[in-house]
Order: C-alpha cells, then sequence, then structure tokens
C-alpha cells in the first residue's frame, strides 16, 4: 500500500509539467564539476558549479543517467561518476587504491562503450575522442583537481558552446531511455502494480531521512536469511520482493522527492514525515503549518489553523472531502529505514482530526504563550532539559498516529509531562496542555460520564487532584503577598511532593499560610479575598481531608488545577502589581 501510494504520486509528478521530476532511467544528481571538452575531444577546462562558501556550499543539480547501486565491486554510472571512474586518479598513493583506481577507470570506459559506441552524436563523439587523444592529462593537471579529489566529487561532461550536458543531449536521452528499458533480469509480474516488467534487484538509496547514513538507507532491503522466504536467500536480495524496475524507480524517486521538500516534509521527533494527496489540493501545502510551521512562520501559520477549525465547523468542500490523503512517517535503522507510522485516509477525515487535537488542546493562556501548539513544541516540552535529542525515539511517532487516527494520546507522553512538572517544580504552557488533552480524549473515547477537566477555571470541579492543585496555587499567592518576590517559594519547594503526597505536604503548606496570612495582617495588607478564596477551594475537599497519594491521572488533574488557578490569579498582559510575573 505505501510503495504503491508513492508509485502512484510519481505518475501524478510526471504528467504534470511543472513538476518536472525526472523520466525513468533518469535522476536530478548535485555535480560539483563539469569536464569541459571540444567536439575533437580536446581538454579545455573544468567549470566548477558550486554555489556558497563553507559547510552553505552546494552543488548545482543536472539530469544525469540513473546510477548504479554500489554495494561491493566495481560499477560505473555513465557519462558521470568520481574521479576514480572518470579520470583514473586514485584516492592516494597506496598499491591497494592505484589498482582500484585503474579498475574502475577500465569499468567506466566499458559502460561507455558497451551503451553509446555506434552513435551518431558530436557529444559522444568527443568523449571517446577525449580519451583516445589523452585529454585525460589535461584534467589531472588541472588546479581545481584537489578540490576534486578532497570531496571526491562527481565530474562529468559538456561541450565548449553548450550550456547542457553531453548526457543531457536528445539522442543520448533517446539511447539512455532505450537501454532503460531493455530487459536483462528476471521478469515477473510486480507486486506493486501487477504488470509484468523486469524485477529490480537492488532499489536505490533513500536520502533525506534524519539519523540515517548520508549516502542513504532502503525500505526494501535482505541482508539476512531470516527474513527472506518461499525459497530465496540474501543472495536472491530484491527477488524477495518482486518489485518492477519502473515501480521501483517510480516510488524511490517520489519519495526522495518528498523527503527533500520544504512544504512536503517535517520533523516529528525522530520520525521524518512526508505528506501527499492523491490529486493536488493546497491542503497538501499548508499541513506542515498546521503541526510543524517553519520558524518564523508561526502567525502565518496560526492564520491557516484558525481557517482550518473554521471549515470544520462549517464544513468540507465536497471535492476534497473524499480526496485521498497520504502521511508517511520513517525513522532511521541501521543502513535501513523503519516505518514509523502511516496515515491512508481522506482530506475530510485528516482536517477534522486535527482540528479535534487542536480542540483537546485547548487551554486557557498567558499572553506571551502561543496560541497553537506544534508537535515539536509538544514533545520537547515533555524532554530532559528540553533538548529534542531527550525526546524518546519512539514517543513522535504515536503521537503523531494519535493525531493523524484520532486514537488516544500515547500514556508516555503523559507520564513525561508530569514526570517534568514534578521535577522542574513547574507546570508550563505546553505540558498543561499535554495533560489537559490527555484526558480530555481519554474521557471521549472511553465514553465516560465522569466530568473532566475543561478548557478554563471550573470553580465547581471537585476532583480531588483538581482541588488540590487549584489550593496549591492560593497557597502560592499567599506566600507572596506576604514575603514579595522570593529568590524561592512553596513551589520550587514543594511542588513535587504535593503532587505525589498530598496528606503530609499540605499539612506543612496549612501552617506556612497561617503565618503568611498573620505577617500580612500585622503589615496591614488585605487579606480577606486571600481568605474567602482559600475558603472556597477548601470547601471543596472531601470529609476525610488530605489523602495520601495520589493516582498519576489526579496528578495530570492537580497540574491542571494549579495552571487554571494561576490564570485566574493573573489574567492581565501586565505583571502584577508587586511586579511578579506570571
Amino acid at each position: 500500500m505505501i510503495l504503491k501510494a508513492l508509485a502512484d504520486y510519481y505518475d501524478r509528478l510526471f504528467h504534470d509539467d511543472s513538476a518536472d521530476v525526472p523520466p525513468y532511467g533518469f535522476e536530478d544528481k548535485g555535480i560539483p564539476f563539469v569536464i569541459i571538452i571540444g567536439k575533437d575531444g580536446r581538454f579545455l577546462n573544468i567549470r566548477d558549479t558550486r554555489t556558497g562558501t563553507g559547510k552553505q556550499q552546494s552543488a548545482r543539480e543536472f539530469r544525469v543517467p540513473l546510477g548504479e547501486k554500489k554495494t561491493s565491486g566495481s560499477k560505473a554510472n555513465l557519462l558521470w561518476d568520481n574521479p576514480q571512474y572518470v579520470l583514473g586518479v586514485p584516492k592516494s598513493e597506496k598499491a591497494k587504491d592505484v589498482k582500484k583506481a585503474k579498475d574502475d577507470h577500465k569499468v567506466f570506459l566499458a559502460r561507455l562503450h558497451k551503451d553509446l559506441d555506434g552513435m551518431t552524436d558530436d557529444g559522444v563523439s568527443a568523449v571517446f575522442r577525449f580519451y583516445e587523444t589523452g585529454g585525460i592529462d589535461g584534467c589531472r593537471q588541472h588546479a581545481l583537481l584537489s578540490d576534486i579529489m578532497e570531496h571526491n566529487s562527481n565530474i562529468t561532461f559538456a561541450l565548449d558552446d553548450e550550456v547542457g550536458l553531453i548526457a543531457q543531449r536528445p539522442n543520448v536521452v533517446e539511447r539512455i531511455r532505450a537501454i532503460y528499458e531493455e530487459v536483462n533480469g528476471r521478469s515477473c509480474a510486480s507486486a506493486i502494480s501487477g504488470e509484468i516488467d523486469e524485477v529490480a534487484v537492488l532499489h536505490a538509496a533513500i536520502k533525506g531521512v534524519w539519523g540515517a547514513q548520508t549516502s542513504g538507507a532502503n525500505i526494501v532491503s535482505f541482508n539476512d536469511e531470516a527474513y527472506c522466504s518461499h525459497g530465496k536467500t540474501k543472495k536472491d536480495q530484491g527477488l524477495n520482493a518482486p518489485i518492477g524496475k519502473h515501480n521501483q524507480f517510480a516510488y524511490t524517486t517520489a519519495l526522495n522527492r518528498l523527503l527533500a521538500s520544504e512544504n512536503q516534509r517535517m520533523q516529528v521527533g525522530d520520525a521524518s514525515t512526508v505528506f501527499w494527496a492523491k490529486n493536488p489540493c493546497d491542503f497538501e501545502q499548508d499541513f506542515h503549518s498546521f503541526l510543524a510551521p517553519p520558524k518564523g512562520e508561526e502567525s502565518v501559520s496560526y492564520d491557516k489553523i484558525r481557517g482550518l477549525l473554521s471549515a470544520v465547523k462549517t464544513g468540507i468542500p465536497p471535492r476534497e472531502a473524499d480526496l485521498p490523503f497520504y502521511v508517511l512517517g520513517l525513522a532511521p535503522n541501521a543502513s535501513r529505514i523503519a516505518i514509523r507510522f502511516w496515515y491512508d485516509g481522506n482530506v475530510k477525515e485528516i482536517k477534522e482530526r486535527v482540528a479535534q487535537h487542536f480542540h483537546d488542546l485547548e487551554l486557557v493562556r498567558a499572553p506571551h504563550d502561543p496560541e497553537f501548539l506544534s508537535l515539536f513544541q509538544l514533545l520537547v516540552s515533555t524532554a530532559t532539559e528540553r533538548k529534542a535529542d531527550n525526546i524518546p525515539p519512539n514517543l513522535g511517532g504515536d503521537v503523531a498516529r494519535a493525531v493523524l487516527t484520532g486514537i488516544a494520546y500515547p500514556r508516555t507522553l503523559f507520564a513525561n509531562a508530569i514526570r517534568r512538572c514534578k521535577a522542574e517544580q513547574s507546570v508550563g504552557f505546553a505540558r498543561a496542555s499535554i495533560i489537559k488533552a490527555f484526558l480530555v480524549r481519554n474521557a471521549r473515547i472511553s465514553k465516560s460520564n465522569q466530568k473532566e477537566v475543561s478548557m478554563a477555571l471550573d470553580k465547581t470541579y471537585d476532583n480531588i487532584g483538581y482541588v488540590l492543585g487549584r489550593l496549591f496555587a492560593v497557597l502560592e499567592r499567599i506566600q507572596y503577598k506576604a514575603q514579595g518576590k522570593q529568590n524561592k517559594t512553596i513551589r520550587d519547594t514543594y511542588f513535587g511532593a504535593a503532587a505525589s503526597s498530598p496528606l503530609v505536604t499540605f499539612r506543612r503548606l496549612e501552617q506556612l499560610s497561617v503565618h503568611h496570612l498573620a505577617k500580612m495582617r500585622n503589615s496591614n495588607k488585605k487579606t480577606t479575598w486571600l481568605e474567602m478564596l482559600l475558603d472556597e477551594v477548601n470547601g471543596l475537599l472531601p470529609k476525610e481531608g488530605y489523602p495520601s497519594i495520589l493516582s498519576l491521572e489526579d496528578q495530570g488533574r492537580f497540574s491542571v488545577g494549579y495552571h487554571h488557578q494561576r490564570q485566574d490569579l493573573f489574567p492581565t498582559t501586565e505583571t502584577t502589581e508587586e511586579g511578579e510575573e506570571q
């Protein structure tokens, strides 16, 4: 299903003139250096196509014949490759490197003759003359050779009076297309399309998955007998999953294009996530704005989210409602790629589920808190030291799956949010939103009749965890009114203990509050409104008093209750009258 959807996406792009995807038998490749030759084969120069400086330096991309999958031995690309193949220049003076360069160069020349002999094309003739007349010596003496060797850069050929490459000349393109259509191996029905085609033994590398090998990795790969079936061995490689070479080219080209895209790719934890629709639609370009807005474009994304929420209420246009939409999350796994999650639905479903996600997260906030939280902001708020590297490996995929399918948020996210609240002795808007979303979604899914936490302060909600969270916020406020701004408040000392073991902790806090209220009276400060608020919250406590411990869910409600009460105490955009910040 996944590979079929990707192959179909390639077909969609292939028939869209504005998409400009490589046709079968070609790929877009960064080529830093181009050897310029005359029609008589004379070496003239080496053109440097790189732009930028330092680590930002990048090579210009050219459309060239599809490269070979190089695992072991020598396999040459047609009309382009690294300097060992094209020029026979070794990486070092070591005997094994010298021999390897000679062997690779012979393979490169053999590939040229095998595929291009007999062509009547000025460019191809010039390449053959280049090697026959010793033009290669000019390249080896050129000043740019050291740069080429330092990075083992790809190089190719162009005629001096043409902008394009020799590999892009019309006659050469037609020959390459014909070569690609030749059958040189076993044929059978492709597992993707069912059409008879030559089986792709090795699949093209997938590049751009965060954390995977920079040279690329594979989704379809067999390197151990345990992965094989139907009498096949690991030596049979792709024959274990008979996918036609055209389907293989289509799905790998489409996936590599998506992973290189700015608009159809986002990072969710360790999952490199791509998305696309069966047919073009605005949602395809906007989807990343809802869950992973680019830095600096949050205000634009917020407008789009508001538009999404409004559209879901008023109704999705019929032309989009049933349009298939796909989301694929990929994670590194040694030399292969793991499927972290896969969503196969339609635009209507996913719009409704994304809108439900934001509705579940909706929580009263301070003016400096973001109106909408991205997936990264949610995940990093639960990580130690708020570092992305500390996000648990599977958590990003599990959260994305919950958003896309409407299932419960992972309990790990909920537990981590509570753990960080207690460890840092503070709640924070993102963590409070996570806890609230987890609780309300679970209640909805389980069809519970019990009342659950709301978006803002609920003075009638008598859950013990929620009430104790409110009470803690009131006691903290009393301390501030009595002592002013302190380097260390009761929150810094007692928050974690109060959320876990309230019986002992709140008895101590009660004693402190008596002292703080007395100090306010002695300083002629008004205490009436605080005492009334304290009585109001205490009135919601059960007759048996404080519990000895709170369950994990009630610890979550404690954090939400604390956040709600704090926001009710500090409702303005300004700092409080004594200078206390929210």
